[in-house]
């Protein structure tokens, strides 16, 4: 049996029979399979194509919706949602526990410090902690984020679940890495989260551009704002004071505002206390740990009680009450308070085509259209009306007939008018019912709201020497001044502000109602001895004011 010669070294062996043909089969099969595997692979189980985020739904379950939406942004490695973890009220520290730990205990111990060094890694891992209601284990009601970057992908998708969160009240983000940018991006998503949505803290976040003023934006439905540890200079409180109030706007939802641990000095008091002039609705303000001295403090008293207005804002109440009254003499002016309703009605069916002979010979339609206090008047004088609407003929105003009085309804020309009726020479909006208030245009309804109800410039003022004086500001009943470095010279002034203060609640009878004053002044480890004099008597002033204590020492008079 002949055989191919062997390779040089190798030693001779038989091949056993039929080897080359099994051989020759399994290369085949071999060169087979590497050309249809291309054809034939399929992607790994689990892997599929991202989805796109737009196409889903949210469910309302934040730890569903954040996660799904994470998965089909294309996040392999996201931060989970977990309840916020809470110390445990009913643990009682037992004699039990220094006797000898039994064998249980001390195998569970041996376990415990097996997986110590994991369990400290994991509680450092990012996470989304959330207080959800007691009633629903799935109802959100508070986000906390704290210690990872948030960035503008997570922001995004945020916006999308978010939204449907529908209990959601604050959202808490510690040391998160903002910046400008994604400032913005937070602040375009708090209108798309629920109305409930009323407190936002924002700690441990320096932006260089101190932007942090965006979030109290005459759109702002911000409630609760915690500023704290970012850093805000005196660039920084102008900005806020700004949005606090100006001449001309003011923030109307802010309640509480912290800026403590920050780097705000006199400079920076001087302009919180100008946004504090014409703002009412600030009821608690926190500027402790900062850097504030006797000329910020005393900036800060100075608007506690009566001050003098600027030249501006002198100019701008004189226009604000010509403004007003205008409008008060327009709806005291002799007009249609009794046959408003009619004339907008017979406008109204004028412009459909229906003629005035039609309104008259149905009297009883149009008893239903008027205001209950039009009603016994209308009957009275309904014969009247027929007579002269047939002696004026269809669509001829009554008045039209008398030359006398038609340079006197020069202004009213062209609309029809009930006789005995004097028409106002102004042109102001006359104002006759609920009903016809109530179809203001929106541009005329703010003004109104903004003079008459909000803009403290009309408030009665002092004058004196030829200068104009207005109350201070009794909105704001809190105030911490915490370890700052105020003097016995910055206590003079809140000395002076808090005895007005009380000077005039007691002179207030006890139906009226209004704002109080402050009811808390903190002014504690500043840089003056706290047995001073001065110090003292704002203490025994702000005593009997602060509720707290006086609920305190109600119960111990109960009590004794």
């Amino acid at each position: 049996m002949s055989t191919e010669p062997s390779a040089p070294g190798t030693s001779p062996r038989t091949p056993r029979p039929g080897a080359q043909k099994s051989s020759g089969a399994i290369t085949k099969k071999g060169d087979r399979a590497a050309k249809e595997k291309p054809a034939t692979a399929l992607p790994p189980l689990g892997e599929e194509e991202p989805k796109n985020p737009e196409e889903y739904q949210c469910s309302g379950v934040l730890e569903t919706d954040f996660a799904e939406l994470c998965v089909r942004s294309g996040y392999t490695d996201f931060p989970k949602v977990v309840t916020r973890p809470r110390p445990n009220q009913n643990f009682v520290l037992s004699a039990s526990m220094s006797e000898k730990p039994t064998q249980d205990d001390q195998r569970l111990s041996a376990s415990c410090s097996q997986n110590s060094l994991e369990s400290k890694y994991v509680f450092f891992r990012p996470t989304i902690q959330v207080e959800v209601e007691q009633e629903d284990s799935k109802a959100v009601k508070e986000i906390y984020i704290r210690g990872w970057k948030l960035e503008d992908r997570i922001l995004g998708i945020f916006s999308k679940c978010l939204p449907s969160l529908s209990q959601l009240q604050a959202i808490n983000l510690w040391k998160v890495g903002l910046t400008d940018k994604t400032l913005t991006t937070f602040i375009a998503l708090l209108p798309l989260c629920s109305s409930t949505l009323r407190k936002v803290s924002l700690e441990g976040n320096p932006l260089p551009e101190q932007s942090y003023y965006k979030l109290m934006g005459l759109d702002s439905t911000i409630s609760h704002l915690s500023l704290r540890n970012n850093s805000i200079n005196d660039h920084g409180a102008q900005l806020l004071g700004q949005a606090l109030s100006t001449l001309n706007n003011s923030n109307r939802t802010l309640v509480s505002l912290n800026l403590g641990f920050n780097h705000i000095g006199d400079e920076g008091a001087g302009y919180i206390a100008d946004g504090l002039r014409l703002n009412r609705s600030l009821l608690w303000l926190s500027l402790a740990h900062n850097r504030i001295q006797d000329k910020g403090a005393l900036k800060l008293a100075e608007v506690l009680r009566p001050f003098e207005l600027t030249h501006t804002e002198v100019v701008e109440r004189r226009r604000l009450l010509l403004e007003k009254g205008t409008q008060e003499r327009s709806s005291r002016s002799p007009s249609s308070s009794r046959h408003g309703d009619s004339k907008t009605e017979r406008e109204k069916f004028q412009t459909a085509g229906i003629s005035n002979v039609t309104l008259v010979d149905k009297p009883e339609k149009m008893q239903t259209l008027k205001t209950p206090k039009g009603l016994g008047k209308k009957k009275e004088k309904s014969g009247e009306v027929v007579k002269k609407e047939e002696k004026s003929g269809p669509g001829q105003s009554p008045t039209q007939g008398t030359p006398k009085k038609e340079d006197a309804t020069k202004a009213g020309k062209g609309k029809v008018t009930i006789p005995e009726q004097k028409m106002s020479k102004g042109k102001g909006i006359k104002t006759g019912s609920k009903e016809k208030r109530s179809i203001l245009l929106e541009s005329e309804q703010l003004v109104v709201e903004a003079t008459e109800m909000v803009n403290p410039l009309l408030e009665p003022v002092e004058h004196r020497d030829g200068k104009v004086f207005m109350p201070g500001n009794k909105v704001l009943l809190h105030l911490n001044l915490l370890r700052n470095r105020i003097t016995e010279v910055g206590l003079e002034g809140f000395l002076t502000a808090v005895q007005y203060q009380v000077q005039v609640s007691k002179s207030r009878t006890s139906s009226s109602k209004g704002p109080l004053g402050l009811l808390w002044l903190s002014l504690a480890k500043n840089c003056f001895d706290p047995q001073c004099p001065t110090y003292t008597m704002i203490q025994e002033l702000m005593l009997p004011r602060d509720p707290v204590k006086a609920k305190v020492r109600e119960e111990e008079a109960t009590a004794t």
